[in-house]
């Protein structure tokens, strides 16, 4: 079974809202997806969430997204070339800036939300986020879907000279075509024990879909969602299995 590394979205929370149960989460994974302001989180909790990761010694990445906080990323925009890459690099600064005032170094760049499933759908946006985390003055590792084909996203990132990451989920539900199912969909968010099973499934480079369809797919992390009401005991018990997997 291949070695898979646990990532989770977290610092969404922002104001007097809260989101998910990041000081719980964090000591069980090994990188967190950091909000930059655009979906959800703000200064304060970026500072609030880096320091537990510090504390944890959890690698950073900046968790990247259409300029939607009301729709918490999650509705398409038409934003492409140079302001989209703009957009990113203002949150991606964001991160990086506090980051290095806690003596931290952010590692890799994640979409979120619409941004990350337009991508995966969209070649000439998938270039756009190319270009901006190629462009930062260092290098950065880009997260992306893992798929059943992903020699375009290869060809296109040796061409950007981009190291990627191959991403797949562990608590959402795939289409037969290989994507992510829709979240207004039913089953889109798997259970616990569902999410366990689909995660050692990964673990062997495969998933079945909704349908049925068994997909081959080679991944090097798996997410977990920070908002779901079960996303604590998903993770733990995720973590425990694969850890037992492996022993």
């Amino acid at each position: 079974m291949k070695t898979l590394t646990l990532n989770c979205d977290l610092g969404e929370s922002f104001g007097a809202w809260q989101m998910g149960n990041d000081s719980a989460v964090m000591p069980l994974i090994d990188a967190a997806n950091i909000a930059c302001g655009f979906h959800a989180g703000d200064p304060s909790v970026i500072r609030e969430t880096l320091q537990l990761a510090k504390t944890c010694r959890v690698e950073i990445g900046a968790h990247v997204s259409y300029p939607d906080l009301q729709g918490f990323g999650r509705r398409s925009m038409q934003i492409r070339g140079q302001a989209l890459i703009d957009t990113l690099h203002y949150q991606m600064a964001a991160l990086e800036g506090m980051a290095r005032i806690h003596r931290l170094k952010m590692t890799y760049v994640k979409p979120h939300g619409a941004l990350y499933n337009d991508m995966a759908k969209d070649i000439a946006l998938r270039a756009d986020v190319m270009r901006a985390v190629a462009a930062w003055h260092r290098p950065l590792d880009l997260v992306v879907l893992a798929t059943v084909d992903d020699s375009d996203t290869v060809d296109l990132a040796v061409q950007y000279g981009l190291k990627l990451r191959f991403e797949a989920f562990a608590d959402r539900a795939y289409g037969s075509n290989g994507l992510l199912l829709p979240r207004d969909q039913p089953g889109a968010v798997l259970t616990r024990d569902k999410a366990v099973a689909q995660a050692l499934a990964i673990g062997q480079g495969q998933l079945t879909s909704t349908r049925g369809k068994v997909l081959q797919l080679q991944a090097d992390t798996l997410c977990v969602h920070g908002d779901t009401p079960e996303a604590l005991a998903m993770v733990q018990a995720i973590r425990l299995a694969l850890k037992n997997r492996v022993d």
